[in-house]
């Protein structure tokens, strides 16, 4: 059983796929004619599949032999942003590109689902294939949840392509691989005055900056050196004259950090600094905190067993690892739930001029990553449903 031939055998259909999806993106929960193409791909290999509204989609292969259940993962959002590319299937929707790769996710797991119909007949067990709406706004793996998508799953495995990892080699590692994300807002309230007579004001600005350079005391003196732990603060709005003491300001920014346990008390570190600091300078302070997406945990056994996979497909020369990003994935909403893994794929190629960072308005990928993406997860399905239980 060549996986890796089989998926081959489907490339063409898969660019196509993968390009339609890429010349009509579209952004979170308004995922419709994706989900259309998805279903109408589906239903031409004969998988049962059921809707989750808005637009997610979760279908199952029943293998020739009972087993237990793996569960493998794309997204489907674009962003909404412009591209610039030339190529002939460049966005159609003016403001929204899939830059981030979601496109070929798509694409490759349709092609998996056609390489395990092959050799439904040496499937021992259930492979579920989960098309999941809005990753970029980090809904839509908790709506997948919600709806069951997870009900009797074992594992589940996901991957990202990456434009500036090249194509061919693909990269896994234990343990936390992407930050956790949080957002937040502070809105400060002094009193208005005369720029000449600051002293009869309230400088809500002045407390505002106080604020912003007090925070980064967090990730220098209260968390151990040897963790990773980000405060930034990427907005600022104060004032409305250049003579007029600010009565208001308003900031907005970002955490991430790679440990559950920092993640959950940065809120309080916070909210001490921010509401002492405003008080320092004789104005209030409000605090929001929203919690977005906890950190991408690989689970120990998967990502033994995911290594395995990749050196069967792509060689163990061709398998590396990258160190933690602070960026962030839904995907471990998933991994808070059941075992798995998340998995990075080469896609860029600088000989073609194909190397850019995701989200980068000129990002695109060499599309020999759509066969090895696919064969990776039909292989990766297949090692699961046979070793599973046993690690």
């Amino acid at each position: 059983m060549n996986i890796l031939k089989l998926a081959a055998d489907h490339r063409r259909r898969m660019v196509n796929l993968r390009r339609q999806f890429h010349m009509y993106p579209e952004t979170g929960w308004k995922e419709y004619e994706t989900c259309n193409k998805i279903q109408s791909a589906l239903d031409s290999l004969k998988i049962p599949f059921r809707s989750i509204p808005p637009t997610g989609i979760i279908a199952t292969i029943e293998g020739a032999q009972p087993g237990r259940t793996v569960a493998l993962r794309a997204d489907m959002d674009a962003l909404p942003q412009p591209e610039k590319n030339n190529h002939d299937y460049v966005s159609r929707n003016p403001g929204v590109s899939h830059v981030c790769g979601h496109d070929a996710h798509m694409a490759m797991l349709l092609g998996a689902a056609s390489v395990l119909t092959d050799i439904q007949d040496q499937v021992r067990g259930t492979i579920k294939l989960i098309f999941q709406p809005a990753e970029e706004i980090f809904g839509g793996a908790r709506a997948i949840i919600e709806a069951g998508g997870l009900d009797g799953v074992d594992g589940i495995f996901g991957l990202h392509i990456l434009g500036n990892l090249p194509v061919g080699q693909a990269a896994v590692a234990p343990g936390a691989i992407m930050s956790a994300a949080n957002h937040f807002t502070v809105r400060v309230s002094g009193r208005s005055g005369h720029g000449g007579l600051p002293h009869e004001g309230v400088d809500a600005l002045l407390a505002a900056a106080a604020i912003v350079m007090n925070l980064q005391s967090i990730t220098s003196r209260e968390i151990n050196p040897l963790e990773t732990a980000v405060v930034s603060i990427g907005r600022l709005e104060a004032g409305t004259a250049y003579n007029i003491i600010a009565g208001t300001a308003m900031l907005e920014g970002t955490t991430r950090c790679f440990s559950e346990e920092i993640n959950k008390d940065l809120p309080g570190k916070m909210e001490r600094i921010i509401r002492n600091t405003a008080s320092a300078y004789a104005a209030d302070a409000e605090f929001d905190y929203t919690p977005s997406v906890p950190p991408t945990v690989n689970d120990d056994f998967c990502t033994r067993l995911v290594e395995k996979s990749i050196d069967t497909i792509f060689g163990r020369e061709k398998r590396t690892q990258l160190a933690p990003v602070t960026g962030a994935e839904d995907f471990a909403f998933y991994l808070q739930q059941v075992p798995g893994v998340f998995v990075f794929l080469g896609g860029g190629n600088k000989e073609k001029g194909l190397a850019f960072p995701q989200h980068h308005e000129s990002f695109d990928i060499d599309e020999d990553a759509v066969e090895l993406g696919a064969a990776l997860y039909a292989r990766y399905a297949m090692d699961f449903l046979n070793v599973a239980g046993t690690g």
